[in-house]
């Protein structure tokens, strides 16, 4: 006997089942199965011969999953159900009484807790490993000229160091959201039941410190119903993926024959169907390519949680396939990523004829008329006019004549002659996280010794 009178519709079977893609969270269900186990003996509802038998049960319901000889059945709703049914299986009826004091809404949310932890230490992995390229990387180019841009226009040059340092620092924050995605897991939601709590007085404190958790929820309702550290993950994970997409179209530019900078690993390039001679940066473009699809994870998962009155509701179910994908798709993207950085080469004579360029050191030219006086407005205009006589006439800036010059106190010319020597413009970056090669210096020191610090934090089981 059950509440309803018919069988279910082949149809809201599939709408409803989930086990297609929940699957994953397996491992993290029978963790959580055997330190409740634990609890329900505390409460007396197993005896220890009884605690034993199941505990021995969910073991090999493990090592069926591990090895894949998990056989689901066509009647499973879900990876719970899944491993309730195969624990009764293995050892009779005793394997119901599992269920004592829980609820699949309470035991979801725990799961999901879990396996966004676990994931959120292992991008932290995968981000270390990147930096650490990112930092070699640097230190063996970090005297290298190279242009810099803005509008995708030449700017200013910098050392390649330099610029590499640039997403050295931006992983380096990514890191740290995964530091606090996980953080934002270390509230157990297992013992709120449906919603309301339990009639068992579990003892929560307990079942949290057995499952690496720092505390139990404080309201059941919230509990069950809380995807908060999902969305935390995926917004770190989006964050992340947008900074590898800059990294890829920067290789992607980089990479052609206009630019003519880097040249990618065969390994990690293709070549085209019709067009023998093509070498395409499609890893570079892939990460471009991949980040705005885990931007819409996180989309999704916002999306069905909005406006969503407490406390559970099967909309929840949808929270697990936007975060599975985005998981995915942002591990393989990092590890693609640092396999590419590891055997890319720059060309160091490209970078250094563009970087040379006099119309670079522009500024360099206004900042030298300011130190002889001249309002720094008034610099950049003069300094403008003389970018155009020079465009004009087809000529290096160096190469104005006296009279091409008016306007420019006399005063001034020898320091603007001076601000065009070769290298001077990247010497006189001297600012604190400047361009300068004992402030690229100082930058490589800061970057190593965070990721000493990053590495000590990371847990050795990720």
């Amino acid at each position: 006997m059950n509440r309803f009178g018919e069988e279910q519709d082949p149809l809201f079977r599939r709408i409803n089942s989930s086990i297609s893609f929940d699957w994953r969270l397996a491992e993290f269900d029978v963790e959580q199965s055997k330190a409740h186990a634990r609890a329900l003996a505390k409460l007396g509802v197993l005896d220890d011969a009884e605690l034993g038998e199941v505990t021995e049960g969910l073991d090999r319901v493990a090592g069926e999953l591990e090895g894949g000889r998990f056989e689901f059945a066509d009647d499973d709703e879900d990876v719970h159900m899944a491993i309730e049914r195969r624990l009764t299986e293995l050892i009779g009826p005793l394997g119901g009484k599992l269920h004592t004091a829980r609820s699949r809404n309470d035991q979801v949310a725990t799961d999901l807790a879990l396996l966004v932890r676990s994931h959120s230490a292992r991008a932290i992995v995968l981000l270390e490993t990147l930096l650490g390229t990112l930092v070699d990387l640097a230190e063996r180019h970090r005297d290298w000229p190279a242009p810099a841009y803005t509008h995708l226009q030449r700017a200013q040059p910098v050392y390649l160091g330099h610029h590499l340092l640039a997403y050295f620092w931006m992983f380096q924050r990514d890191a740290r959201r995964f530091f606090r995605a996980a953080e934002a897991t270390m509230e157990m939601p297992a013992g709120s039941g449906a919603l309301a709590g339990l009639n068992w007085d579990l003892d929560r404190e307990a079942i949290a410190a057995d499952l690496g958790f720092e505390r139990p929820t404080s309201n059941s309702l919230d509990a069950v119903s809380n995807r908060d550290f999902a969305l935390d993950y995926l917004s770190a994970a989006s964050i992340c993926a947008m900074h590898l997409s800059r990294l890829g179209a920067e290789i992607v530019l980089w990479s052609s024959q206009e630019f003519g900078f880097c040249q990618l690993p065969d390994s990690f390039a293709s070549g085209s169907s019709i067009m023998p001679q093509k070498k395409n940066p499609d890893a570079a473009e892939l990460l471009r390519g991949k980040a705005p699809r885990v931007a819409a994870s996180l989309a999704s998962l916002i999306g069905t949680m909005h406006a969503l009155p407490l406390a559970y509701s099967k909309d929840l179910q949808e929270d697990k396939e936007p975060l599975f994908d985005a998981i995915d798709s942002l591990e393989l993207c990092l590890a693609a990523a640092a396999g590419m950085l590891d055997g890319i080469g720059f060309n160091r004579d490209r970078l250094a004829d563009a970087a040379a360029d006099e119309m670079l050191a522009a500024t360099d030219l206004a900042d030298a008329l300011v130190q002889e006086g001249v309002p720094f407005r008034e610099a950049h205009g003069l300094v403008g006019g003389l970018v155009r006589s020079a465009l004009e006439s087809g000529k290096s800036l160096s190469e104005l004549s006296g009279a091409e010059l008016d306007g420019v106190p006399e005063n001034a010319r020898s320091s603007m002659s001076r601000a065009l020597e070769a290298g001077r413009t990247i010497e006189s970056k001297v600012s604190a996280g400047g361009t300068a090669a004992s402030r690229v210096g100082e930058q490589l020191e800061q970057a190593r010794a965070s990721l000493t610090e990053l590495t000590g934090a990371i847990p050795r089981d990720s």
